[in-house]
């Protein structure tokens, strides 16, 4: 696949609506905004936010601008957007942490929450770090978190119940990849790239961290503002078909001198 420019990448993502015109809707994104002001932990993806995000607007004026949902509290139902110029402006800051990874021959441990969508993007970065002489950790066998179980599965740590990969906003898989580290007296990963809690509890931990994001998924964007998370990257995390995510992810390997392909 050619690398697409920065150009045929926005065209890309906003005809296949990963970004631009996306498919989640304002109402959900305002209701994810106001469940994590009030608190919900299950919005909190795994991170320690305390009392600083209990304004839903100071949540959205976040969301607008590392994300590019309209800015508009009024404004109530219906279409919602992602800027593809800030998904674009992410995986290129996503890309400088990727080379400092492989210039480093850093140990990477990548995650999913999102395996219907993103297990592919992640697939393809941890190929091309360790193809430049990365250490992709292995996590521990024999994990448990959630009720569930915390598996590895083409270098993706992923959450499995019932022989079925599941959807998880929780950091508790991460948190069960951390500690078991641990306990084994195995070093901790220098950098990792997930999404939903995965990435939040590996920021809160203090690791190096990417995390790709959705636009009712707040908290990785206030963690990035904050500080405590590298680089949250907006898009819609679940299209119609996850090849749409191959320029993408072509894009940002190539940004980072990884190999494509």
């Amino acid at each position: 696949m050619p690398i697409p420019s920065r150009a045929e990448l926005i065209d890309h993502l906003v005809r296949t609506r990963i970004a631009g015109a996306v498919a989640t809707p304002r109402e959900n994104n305002l209701d994810h905004y106001r469940k994590l002001a009030a608190g919900d932990r299950h919005h909190w993806f795994g991170l320690e936010l305390g009392d600083r995000w209990r304004d839903e607007q100071d949540v959205l004026a976040v969301m607008a601008e590392r994300c590019g949902v309209s800015d508009d509290l009024a404004h109530r139902s219906g279409q919602d957007t992602i800027d593809p110029e800030l998904t674009v402006d992410a995986l290129e800051r996503a890309a400088t942490l990727l080379r400092k990874a492989a210039e480093g021959r850093q140990r990477v441990l990548l995650a999913t929450g999102h395996p219907g969508g993103l297990l592919d993007v992640h697939h393809l970065t941890a190929r091309a770090l360790r193809a430049v002489g990365c250490e992709i950790v292995r996590i521990p066998l024999g994990l448990r978190a959630d009720e569930g179980a915390v598996w590895q599965l083409a270098d993706v740590a992923v959450f499995e119940g019932g022989a079925s990969l599941w959807h998880t906003h929780s950091g508790a898989p991460m948190a069960a990849i951390l500690d078991g580290l641990t306990r084994e007296g195995t070093p901790l990963p220098d950098l990792i790239v997930a999404d939903h809690g995965w990435a939040g509890c590996a920021a809160q931990r203090g690791i190096d961290a990417i995390g790709y994001a959705d636009s009712n998924d707040p908290a990785l964007f206030l963690a990035e503002a904050e500080g405590t998370l590298r680089v949250a990257i907006p898009l819609d995390d679940h299209v119609a078909d996850p090849r749409f995510y191959e320029p993408m992810t072509m894009y940002l390997l190539h940004a980072a001198g990884l190999p494509v392909g």
